[in-house]
């Protein structure tokens, strides 16, 4: 399936077997811009994930990239550890003034290594030095990064048989819809909260994704999150929304809880928080939990300069209005259209999800990757999630042109009716 195999060699001689993306998109890319990137033989493909939703504004945003351009041309600081710089100011001031004023947050921000996973490791910390607890209750399917304090609180098997050790320290327990419609999976929690003899230690945190990127869509209905935080606060648990995949507006607002009535005692930002794809960590902390000392959380790539340059631009460019927000919702119903005449092809299909962080259950991961593969060969960069890789799952860039993201769409259901065509004949 390689476009350019003369250039192939090098990965497969050289790189870890640890690679995974390029293994289902096997060519060498080498421009991008907006919502398709282009490879060394010149082929053009529409991106449909986003870096893994990294780039939520498309690739080089043409103001970010002359704001970058100019930092770098007038010899900005390039690494400044923790250090004040102008760069980090700027970033603060305009986070300040555009997302944390507009929703009455007091929220400090601390700035971490330049990973998800390192801002997850920063929350859980804080959590269980604010209370001097050491348990953090997490949820089915779950996943918050790979490293051994993140993976802790991760849901998938395969990730965590990676660790090499156990994992301790986090009580799982079932996200809103795991066991059925019919059940509330809220009494479980708080059952196991207020019985002295359930077994589960007090909760230093309790640490949740609204809607569970790799764990499959699933999206926790407001009501559910309402009662979670409330049975936290009850029960002197941090409650900590990791937002690193649905925030910076993936699922219609830039928090994915805007709309929800709750305030997060933490919260975890990174990918798409730059704006323009650079590695930055971000964890924000009411005041009263600010309980870290000096570099008791820290790391020589905390705070990435260049990254707060664009980080900057963005939230002036796509958060000082409404504009995004209404493109969004209205980008949201072309993707639902377009997914529901997947799942109506498809006997059991259903849609999960939220926002433009939308996908189908076709019920079998062999389904779902044969047809993400078949719409690679035809243009189309998309993935699949859940626990059995049963999901196709889209995360184009919010700024995607209505025009671009029919035309994908188009690929997507021409690639799925060609491959359940297929599975039906070899059914039959």
């Amino acid at each position: 399936m390689s476009t350019n195999p003369s250039n192939m060699p090098v990965f497969k001689r050289r790189e870890s077997e640890a690679r995974s993306y390029c293994r289902g998109f096997d060519t060498v890319f080498a421009t991008a811009q907006g919502s398709e990137m282009t490879d060394t033989a010149g082929r053009s493909y529409i991106d449909f994930l986003a870096g893994c939703s990294s780039l939520n504004y498309g690739h080089n945003d043409p103001d970010m990239k002359a704001a970058l351009v100019d930092h770098i041309s007038n010899d900005g600081i390039t690494h400044g550890l923790d250090m004040h710089t102008d760069a980090k100011g700027a970033f603060i001031e305009t986070f300040e003034t555009h997302i944390l004023k507009p929703r009455g947050m007091d929220h400090k921000l601390m700035f971490v290594g330049p990973t998800g996973a390192n801002a997850v490791e920063a929350a859980m910390k804080i959590a269980r030095k604010a209370t001097g607890r050491t348990n953090v209750i997490a949820f089915t399917n779950g996943f918050h990064g790979v490293t051994q304090g993140a993976l802790a609180a991760t849901g998938n098997g395969y990730h965590r048989g990676g660790a090499g050790m156990s994992l301790s320290n986090v009580t799982r327990l079932p996200y809103d819809g795991y066991m059925g419609a019919e059940f509330d999976t809220c009494d479980l929690l708080e059952a196991m909260l207020t019985d002295a003899s359930s077994g589960m230690d007090a909760p230093a945190a309790i640490l949740l994704e609204t809607v569970q990127g790799e764990g499959g869509l699933n999206a926790a209905s407001p009501d559910w999150v309402k009662r979670v935080a409330t049975l936290a606060a009850d029960h002197g648990a941090l409650l900590i929304v990791d937002d690193i995949q649905a925030g910076c507006g993936r699922t219609g607002t830039f928090f994915s809880f805007d709309e929800m009535g709750i305030t997060p005692d933490i919260i975890t930002l990174a990918k798409s928080v730059s704006g323009f794809g650079l590695p930055m960590g971000l964890v924000l902390v009411k005041p009263e939990h600010d309980v870290m000392g000096p570099a008791e959380h820290n790391g020589t790539f905390r705070g990435n300069t260049h990254a707060f340059v664009t980080a900057r631009v963005a939230i002036e460019k796509f958060w000082a209005d409404e504009a995004l927000q209404r493109d969004i919702a209205r980008r949201a119903d072309l993707v639902e259209a377009g997914l529901q005449a997947i799942a109506d092809m498809v006997p059991g299909a259903y849609l999960k999800g939220r926002g433009m962080m939308r996908g189908v259950d076709v019920g079998s991961g062999d389904l779902a990757g044969e047809i993400c593969a078949h719409a690679f060969r035809n243009g189309l960069i998309v993935e699949t999630s859940g626990p059995d890789d049963e999901v196709v799952k889209i995360l184009a860039p919010l700024t995607t042109p209505d025009e671009t993201l029919r035309k994908g769409l188009d690929i997507l259901i021409d690639a799925a009716r060609n491959v359940t065509g297929s599975f039906k004949m070899a059914a039959e």
